[in-house]
């Protein structure tokens, strides 16, 4: 039978015409009206006004925390259960990341653990860390109510790593607009897809215009090349813009479609005795359900692992939960404040096939298949 994927890319149809339209204009170049138009086409969706589209969501970040002024020594504070990808960039800075743990109703970062970590830092350092990075973890809106309010009491500024969370709402506010700056990313496997890109959301126009001057080289406005500070090649080209714009036109169906699969594994699975299907915690969480997730119970008589090897046997894409950031080695020496959610929610989780392009009677195999499993 045909291979079930995790999240597998889904053309909407349109995209050809704007890569079409770069060809036959000779827009074949890391920038063009694509680029302009699939950056518009954004801020229409998140209804905020300064977007700015780059090569990757993990750029997005990087260039978050240059426009926050992250520095060799300085501190920030990430989210362990989470992709590398959140938290690379700031060694990338020369900075050092705090580990933060999460509260177990989103999975994200727990806003009581975070205070925690700001007011030990100041006492261990003699400085308050200066950012911080909540991640909407597979599509689940963190806290943002709760992580604002305690990085405003401490005058630090948030960026949001919504990299898997277009889509999704808190408090009906999109994902990503809610801090400071909020990174996107359109890697091959996420909601919408550029083939590979990401973008980054700003405060104001200045803010996007000294991004986009970063994220061309940092060429000064000069009639010959001249550089004043360190700049990188981030910018999205033209051609994966035009994929983009194709994609943005079908968006909401891709949203509505992840939310339909949630529905029909929480309808099926949420029965089942051992397993628990991750919702929305309360109505002010809209998540896009990127990716549907369970947890198995250890008495249930399976792993995730084993469940995992099962149905790969079936021809069945899943994935075990991130491994959070505390526990890799490259992260050994960094700080960490935690209870161990999400260690139990790495050793007990699994991500369930949920790409937009899977039809009810794929979904219902991959159940069946699991119930058979856990009994």
């Amino acid at each position: 039978m045909e291979r079930i994927l995790l999240s597998r890319v889904h053309l909407g149809g349109r995209e050809r015409e704007w890569i079409d339209k770069a060809f036959a204009e000779d827009w074949v170049l890391p920038l063009g009206p694509n680029v302009d138009e699939f950056e518009s086409m954004l801020s229409h969706y998140l209804g905020v006004p300064n977007v700015v589209a780059l090569s990757s969501g993990t750029a997005a970040i990087h260039l978050g925390l240059v426009m926050l002024d992250i520095n060799p020594g300085d501190e920030v504070i990430c989210q362990s259960f989470t992709f590398a990808a959140s938290c690379n960039p700031i060694c990338y800075q020369g900075a050092r990341p705090v580990f933060v743990d999460s509260e177990s109703h989103s999975w994200n970062m727990d806003p009581q653990l975070l205070e925690e970590a700001i007011i030990d830092r100041r006492k261990q350092t003699g400085r308050y860390p200066k950012a911080i990075i909540p991640v909407h973890l597979y599509g689940m809106p963190s806290d943002m109510s709760g992580i604002n309010a305690i990085a405003d009491r401490y005058g630090i500024p948030v960026l949001e790593d919504a990299a898997e969370a277009l889509g999704s709402e808190y408090q009906g506010h999109k994902c990503g607009t809610i801090g400071r700056y909020g990174a996107l990313s359109f890697n091959g496997n996420k909601i919408i897809t550029t083939s590979g890109g990401g973008a980054l959301i700003c405060p104001d126009a200045e803010s996007a215009v000294r991004v986009k001057f970063y994220a061309t080289q940092a060429r000064e406005n000069r009639p010959y090349y001249y550089h004043e500070t360190i700049g990188y090649n981030y910018r999205l080209s033209n051609i994966s813009a035009g994929i983009g714009c194709g994609q943005m036109t079908v968006l909401p169906d891709r949203v509505k479609r992840r939310r339909e699969i949630h529905d029909l594994y929480k309808r099926e699975l949420g029965i089942v005795p051992g397993i628990t299907v991750q919702d929305n915690p309360s109505s002010e969480y809209d998540s896009n359900f990127w990716l549907t997730t369970i947890l198995i119970d250890p008495a249930s008589g399976s792993t995730p692992d084993e469940l995992r090897m099962c149905l790969n046997r079936e021809n069945i894409e899943s994935r075990l939960l991130w491994r959070p950031m505390h526990l890799q080695p490259v992260f050994a020496d960094a700080p960490y404040y935690g209870t161990g959610v999400s260690d139990s929610l790495f050793e007990r989780g699994l991500c369930l096939p949920s790409g937009s392009s899977l039809t009810d009677e794929q979904i219902k195999r991959v159940i069946s298949i699991i119930k058979a499993q856990i009994k």
